[in-house]
């Protein structure tokens, strides 16, 4: 059929049969981009037409040359092919900013350019050495996050040289050094030819792209030559990658750098505001107080002021719970000498409050959240306010001395006429008008009461209170709210100071200062009462005198008296309902008798010694001693004696009151 259609042609074209056609047959199959099989049948038609020697070798030629143009054709439309491909890589690379995302778009086109069967990119760790960072057309785990040592592999020649580098036969090439965990990777895809370029920018190797197949495979230079391609533009994409990449972090640093910047310029400026309120606390002659409030304010927590005893002297005192008395007083000791603050632990600070070169105390802080740099100098800031305001107060109450004692005597001598103004005289004096107050009355021997009336001054400043000489003793007036603790403090500081016994009583707390009076007529009273009944040297509160201080009392509180004295036995008995009080006052009655108490109650001996027993744990060892049993037999009595006029008070006109059992007499 092909050689009637050349005949045909022949024909056509005038060259009837001879030997001239065939070349032009030649053209036409270059013409219709026929496959290499037209241009082989053409040569054995002619060859099976006896033609002269001169037309085969013509025809041959014209063929050989037919078929390089075939060829150049060919990889002219192959290179544009990849061209094209290349292209299309280029913009898929333009795409991704995130470098993992990158790398794995790189993989996957190397593989596909050149239609192997697997593509992946190691690159360079910093120390040394590199691992597989992503790969395509795996079939194994054995991959990605694999480690390659420095100095092996095939990847090491273009790393070196920063040039391409193949083989034909991986597993069989000796010409470099092999690296185990590669070859372990090579064996278990069953790869064969591979192919390593390096991955350049500005001189710099990034990693190595590399191309294998699972067959042997000779790779040409265009194929090379591409592959280098694809790597120069993937290390300018990677580069560009990952330069944006630093860039988006910085812009995030820089932004929140700048939130932390506008943060602290906020904080500062709260913080440069508390420093202008506590100037103008200075200026308007504030309180200790209301320095600890206003810095407690400004960082967030909570702050009290304390003196080198460890003792409270404002703020909240609940603060120093958190803290042992001794790691106070030792971080405070550390923070004066240091003239810095201390950080107890995570959530204390102690500041100190130094002023005029003296060390009256320090700033204790507990606050939750981390202190910053401007926070801790606000805090020194707020222990020198702290001292100048506490070194203030007492040059102004040494200068007021004669004023304090003034107003101490008026406390003393008549109820204050008007609240207000004695409240607003208190404060000038550095007295809290809010705070209650016991009453504390000091009786030395003659020779040692100037030396007391001074201690007692200073004593009382220090504590916030008042202290003067009033008639024959010294008084002082002291925010505590336990007038008994605070008789025995002043009891045993002073005491070693003086030359003879002193006598202390005191009363207490009084609810304002109107009540202040009443209060210290009720200290004298236990004063007298305590030298009458022979405790001179002694020290007692109202409360301390048992029934001779309900006596002496103003307000005769025979409720508190019986419950500090048969507490114990009457939550029992309410609780349980045991009999205890009817088996105390059966065992009054009889003498001590377990026996005759057991009779009057109708019960068994034995049960009375058991109630005993109990009332000995509840009111403990030394109950039946005279002295407590004085006290329990009167607590007893007001006990019945109160029940019996609570139901004469309730019961209606005509009707015969029956006492309870706790008024019953027994006997």
């Amino acid at each position: 059929m092909i050689e009637t259609a050349m005949a045909g042609r022949s024909r056509l074209m005038g060259y009837g049969n001879s030997a001239e056609a065939e070349p032009l047959t030649v053209l036409e199959l270059l013409a219709r981009e026929a496959p290499r099989s037209s241009f082989d049948d053409l040569m054995r038609g002619a060859r099976g037409r006896m033609l002269s020697e001169a037309g085969p070798a013509r025809l041959e030629r014209a063929v050989q040359l037919g078929l390089t143009v075939q060829a150049a054709a060919e990889s002219g439309r192959r290179r544009e092919a990849a061209m094209a491909s290349l292209v299309d890589t280029a913009r898929d690379m333009i795409v991704p900013d995130d470098p993992e995302a990158l790398l794995g778009v790189i993989t996957r086109r190397a593989r596909r350019l050149l239609g192997l069967d697997m593509a992946f990119i190691t690159l360079r760790k910093p120390e040394s050495g590199s691992y597989v960072h992503s790969s395509d057309g795996e079939t194994t785990m054995l991959t990605v996050d694999l480690q390659i040592d420095e100095g092996y592999g095939i990847g090491e020649a273009p790393r070196g040289r920063r040039a391409p580098w193949w083989t034909a036969d991986y597993p069989g090439d000796d010409s470099f050094p092999h690296s185990e965990q590669l070859d372990r990777v090579v064996r278990a895809e069953g790869l064969r030819a591979v192919l390593a370029v390096p991955l350049t920018h500005d001189e710099v190797t990034l990693g190595i792209l590399y191309c294998a197949d699972r067959k042997l495979r000779h790779f040409t230079p265009d194929e090379v030559s591409l592959t280098r391609s694809l790597a120069d533009l993937a290390a300018v994409a990677f580069e560009r990658s990952r330069l944006l990449e630093r860039t988006r972090t910085e812009l995030v640093r820089r932004e929140l750098a700048h939130d932390s910047e506008r943060v602290t310029t906020a904080r500062l400026a709260c913080l440069v505001e508390a420093r202008d309120k506590l100037n103008a606390l200075v200026l308007d002659g504030g309180d200790i107080a209301e320095v600890a409030r206003r810095t407690a304010e400004a960082l967030g927590g909570s702050v009290v002021m304390y003196g080198t005893d460890g003792k409270a002297l404002a703020g909240d005192a609940g603060v120093l719970a958190e803290v042992e008395e001794a790691m106070a007083v030792k971080a405070l000791l550390s923070a004066i000498d240091t003239g810095a603050p201390v950080r107890i632990d995570d959530r204390l600070w102690v500041a100190p409050a130094v002023a005029g070169g003296e060390e009256p105390g320090g700033l204790l802080l507990c606050t939750d959240q981390p202190l910053t740099e401007g926070d801790v100098r606000f805090l020194v800031f707020a222990g020198r306010t702290a001292g100048l305001v506490l070194l203030l107060r007492r040059n102004t109450a040494m200068a007021a001395g004669p004023l304090r004692e003034e107003f101490l005597d008026e406390l003393l001598s008549d109820p204050p006429r008007s609240p207000c103004r004695t409240a607003d005289r208190a404060r000038r004096l550095g007295i809290d008008p809010d705070r209650r107050y016991s009453v504390v009355v000091v009786r030395p021997v003659d020779a040692d009461r100037g030396q007391a009336a001074v201690w007692a001054a200073s004593h009382a400043y220090r504590e916030s209170g008042l202290g003067a000489l009033h008639g024959d003793c010294v008084v002082l007036l002291l925010p505590r709210e336990d007038a008994a603790d605070a008789a025995a403090g002043i009891h045993r500081e002073l005491s070693p100071l003086l030359s003879g016994p002193l006598t202390v009583g005191a009363a207490g707390p009084a609810q304002d200062l109107a009540a202040i009076r009443e209060v210290y007529d009720e200290a004298r009273r236990c004063l007298d009462a305590l030298i009458a009944l022979g405790g001179r040297g002694g020290h007692a509160a109202a409360r301390d005198l048992g029934f001779v201080g309900l006596l002496l009392s103003d307000g005769h509180d025979v409720t508190a008296y019986i419950g500090s004295v048969l507490g114990s036995v009457l939550r029992h008995d309410e609780q349980r309902d045991a009999g205890l009080v009817r088996t105390l006052e059966a065992y009054f009655a009889a003498g001590a008798s377990p026996t005759r108490a057991a009779k009057v109650l109708h019960v068994h001996p034995n049960t009375v010694s058991r109630r005993l027993e109990r009332l000995t744990g509840l009111l403990g060892p030394d109950w039946q001693e005279p002295a407590r049993t004085l006290e329990l037999q009167l607590a007893l009595r007001l006990l019945r004696t109160r029940a019996v006029l609570g139901q004469r008070r309730t019961a209606a006109p005509g009707d015969s009151p029956e006492p309870s059992h706790a008024g019953r007499p027994v006997g």
